[in-house]
């Protein structure tokens, strides 16, 4: 193996990661084999991550963030609740292997400060989307409809990912989601 002269391990090693559980789910992934794909000692990957679940942490912290990234942005491009949610779907949809370690807290070191922080941020931005139904749906607690609109959006997500949904509803997740998330969140005319 050659010395350790990598530009960006830590990155390629994320990466890697990304494509072991694309490959072969989260049960899938091994630092000897990110090493081996990143060319580096075995030992490699402990110069950024002490453990497998250090390295899924890592990657959680980062699917939090680019989801909060994702919902700032539609809530300000579109201002509506159901698009929130389709872009929940969306992510959940093109960015997999991050959903999939993102709530598995038996996968990953769910107090990690930086994974905290990102889970916040991610939960800000979708609760914000919450605020925007307004008193007329919610009601006096918030907190529920809330917790509503995350269930609808997450089930449906995982529901598509797994491949649970009749093929017949169409092969869009984002047209079925809209559809859906339109039933109870966009006003009757």
């Amino acid at each position: 193996m050659p010395p350790y002269h990598h530009g960006d391990l830590r990155r390629a090693l994320l990466s890697s990661a990304v494509d072991m559980i694309t490959e072969h789910g989260p049960a899938g992934v091994s630092l000897r084999e990110l090493a081996r794909r990143a060319g580096v000692s075995n030992a490699g990957p402990m110069h950024h991550f002490k453990d497998k679940a250090g390295l899924l942490t890592a990657l959680a912290a980062e699917g939090f963030e680019l989801l909060a990234e994702t919902l700032t942005a539609t809530r300000e491009r579109t201002d509506s609740f159901v698009e929130l949610g389709v872009a929940y779907v969306r992510f959940a949809v093109e960015k997999r292997a991050h959903f999939e370690v993102m709530f598995r807290p038996d996968l990953h070191h769910p107090d990690d400060p930086a994974l905290t922080e990102a889970r916040e941020r991610a939960g800000a931005a979708l609760a914000g989307g919450v605020e925007d139904v307004g008193g007329r749906r919610t009601g006096p607690d918030r907190r529920i409809a809330g917790v509503a609109a995350w269930s609808l959006v997450h089930g449906f997500a995982t529901l598509w990912n797994t491949r649970n949904l009749d093929p017949e509803l169409g092969d869009d997740p984002e047209e079925l989601a809209r559809r859906v998330a339109a039933m109870l969140f966009e006003p009757r005319g």
